[in-house]
């Protein structure tokens, strides 16, 4: 229940910000109630299947997918990321949690050319629709990159899918974003089970930190339009940042 309920908290946090949540949730459960970090990382990649589930959903709704790069990109994405899990097991316990940390402290630098430089990456990107053997090998590249990054730091990697998308396949921004959700279905799912073949994954645990952080991003959702652009912006930035140094810690 203690789980249940800190999950519910963050996850009013995290439905409020949008952005972090697998990297919060990796450190509230290392730090606050000593899961070894394997398993942490298991249990934060296989909960985002469910938690990206209504996000693609919703953006499927609205017209924001590009149905065929979202398939392409998590297609490799899920390879990588079954992979990464693999790596992940031959990782010291004292590394990871100082690698992992990283990759939070990076993904919130990506996190501020995302939201801050936008408008340049915009500018700088190229209207002419590539062909089909030059869409798949830059699908390719952000797929394998991303799903590795996911599958073996346990993180959503949304900052680097939803840049590869930008730049390297040249979506739309509103398109990248929704995008992004579609390409972490297949990441998380498979990232998931490889961590389940290695004996990372409690599905005990899994449905208390599914059940805590859904019911509390719906509830943290609401808050979102209420804040100012620039209240939210930071929160975003802070957000894996404050969980890479809670990962320090311990």
């Amino acid at each position: 229940m203690a789980i249940v309920l800190t999950m519910f908290v963050l996850g009013i946090l995290l439905g409020f910000v949008g952005a972090g949540g697998s990297g919060f949730i990796i450190a509230i459960l290392t730090v606050i109630f000593g899961v070894p970090i394997h398993m942490a990382l298991g249990t934060s990649l296989a909960a985002m299947v469910f938690t990206s589930m209504s996000g693609a959903y919703s953006h499927f709704r609205q017209g924001n997918i590009s149905i065929k790069t979202g398939l392409i990109v998590g297609g490799f994405g899920a390879v990588a990321s079954y992979l990464g899990s693999k790596l992940a097991s031959l990782i010291p316990i004292h590394s990871l949690h100082w690698i992992t940390a990283g990759m939070l402290f990076l993904s919130a630098v990506i996190l501020v050319v995302r939201l801050f430089i936008v408008q340049k990456i915009k500018a700088n990107n190229k209207k002419v629709k590539p062909g089909n053997l030059l869409l798949i090998k830059k699908a390719a590249v952000v797929g394998l990159v991303t799903g590795l990054l996911s599958g073996t730091f346990g993180i959503g990697a949304a900052p680097f899918i939803q840049i590869g998308l930008l730049v390297i396949m040249g979506l739309s921004l509103k398109q990248s974003v929704g995008t992004t959700m579609l390409v972490i279905l297949p990441i998380a799912l498979a990232g998931g089970i490889g961590y389940y073949f290695e004996g990372y994954l409690n599905l005990t645990l899994l449905v208390e930190v599914v059940g805590g952080t859904m019911i509390g991003s719906y509830v943290g959702a609401k808050f979102t339009a209420l804040a100012p652009k620039p209240v939210l912006k930071s929160a975003m930035v802070l957000t894996p940042i404050i969980a890479g140094a809670i990962l320090l810690i311990s």
